[in-house]
């Protein structure tokens, strides 16, 4: 998905970001469920096909902002 990423980078945001992982599980299962469409397997009309892609598509390019930011860490600065 992300050819210019290292897979082990994307493992690490993963496992340090649960928004992240959310947003990646969510497309690994549009894009397995587009897959299955395009092959015949899953049988979906053109137009949930269409929206199925824009929605991947969404994640997709929410998932590269992501990875451009770093992540927010949990914890706060100490207040003084």
């Amino acid at each position: 998905m992300f050819e210019d990423q290292p897979q082990s980078e994307i493992e690490a945001r993963r496992a340090r970001d649960p928004a992240f992982r959310s947003l990646h599980d969510e497309h690994r299962k549009l894009n397995r469920q587009c897959m299955d469409a395009e092959l015949g397997v899953l049988a979906v009309s053109d137009v949930t096909l269409g929206r199925m892609k824009r929605e991947k598509l969404l994640a997709k390019q929410r998932l590269q902002r992501m990875l451009e930011t770093p992540a927010q860490s949990t914890s706060s600065p100490a207040q003084h």
